[in-house]
């Protein structure tokens, strides 16, 4: 999935250097040791949707055909029926996938257009065997100073150096910044705990919807929350599945750049034990946005945080299907979360 440009963006791409410039930023970071799928629509053969799996290292053939076979299946459900398939690394690794992809996909009904592999600054391709327009040791391609990538960099689209990379932008906080929210989690812990022992009904919940609320209206006008004992009273509010859902069903995707801004704050910030909901929050609205990578890394934080966590198995399964960012849509309003806790609550 492809994160969606600040402003509209159109890059004609004829020839293998210009579409390995564009991949990086389709992604949302540089691929390495990866196979990469493009599905092309027609008859305009735009990219629509690009998709990406680690190559098996050491090579082993039963994992490479299961990738295939479930890239051919991602392609056919959603109806794509053209494609264009470039491996990242040596030959050792990526010829067993590129060998597999050209006999697997066209028996599942898709063109592949071009079979490419991309290793220290050079191409080949799996398909031309033409010298002089493949020679043997292979084209050089650019990537960051290729002019379509600046186009798709002027747009407002971002390319991390590597995946690890874009995962360490929502990693959990150290040092001073760390031990801050530790102490302000701990005091936000004892406030829940008075809070719940309160003779007014429902405080707990009211202060929890409250942060919520606080927090959403503050990032919207450009702002953020001014402290870590703020941060540390949304994680733990969110611990409570009745403020969790009030706040996803307050995702706007009008708003989806104010959100990324929050839930990558509070997904930093939070101690462990409290990750998994804003990281949860995080990955949906990534998802909003079109960023599959950041959304699959924050759904990593999510369940490393905690492992079962239904919001975050839900669209872990969501995102593994490539299912678009029109998918994405709310699930209720926040009346309608809110009248369907009260109803379970006077059932039970």
């Amino acid at each position: 999935m492809n994160p969606q440009p600040k402003s509209p963006a159109l890059v004609q791409v004829r020839a293998a250097d210009a579409l390995i410039a564009v991949v990086p930023y389709l992604l949302g970071f540089h691929p390495q040791a990866s196979l990469v799928i493009l599905a092309l629509s027609q008859p305009d053969g735009r990219v629509r949707l690009a998709f990406r799996f680690d190559l098996p290292d050491p090579p082993d053939h039963a994992v490479a055909a299961q990738i295939v076979r479930h890239a051919a299946v991602l392609l056919t459900r959603n109806e794509f029926a053209d494609a264009v398939v470039i491996g990242y690394g040596p030959g050792t690794l990526v010829t067993p996938l590129a060998d597999l992809a050209r006999q697997v996909l066209p028996a599942s009904g898709i063109r592949v257009h071009d079979v490419l592999r991309v290793q220290d600054g050079r191409c080949w391709s799996y398909l031309c065997t033409e010298p002089s327009c493949c020679p043997a040791e292979g084209l050089p391609v650019g990537t960051s100073d290729h002019p379509a990538a600046g186009v798709l960099a002027g747009a407002g689209l971002a390319a991390a150096p590597s995946r690890s990379a874009l995962a360490a932008t929502i990693s959990q906080l150290t040092g001073p910044e760390g031990d801050a929210m530790t102490e302000a989690t701990a005091r936000a812990e004892q406030e829940a705990v008075r809070l719940a022992a309160a003779p007014r009904p429902r405080a707990l919940l009211a202060d929890g919807l409250a942060a919520v609320r606080h927090a959403i209206t503050t990032y919207r006008a450009g702002g953020t929350l001014g402290s870590a004992d703020e941060f540390a009273r949304l994680a733990v509010a969110l611990t409570s599945l009745r403020v969790r859902d009030d706040a996803w069903a307050r995702l706007d995707p009008v708003h989806k750049a104010a959100h990324l801004r929050l839930w990558t704050d509070l997904t930093r910030r939070a101690r462990p034990g409290y990750a998994a909901p804003a990281a949860s929050l995080l990955a949906f609205t990534a998802w909003q946005a079109g960023d599959g990578a950041l959304a699959n890394l924050a759904l990593d934080r999510a369940l490393a945080d905690q492992p079962g966590y239904s919001m975050a198995l839900l669209l872990h399964d969501a995102l593994a299907a490539c299912l678009p960012p029109a998918v994405a849509r709310l699930p209720m309003t926040p009346e309608e979360v809110a009248a369907c806790y009260d109803d379970f609550r006077r059932d039970h």
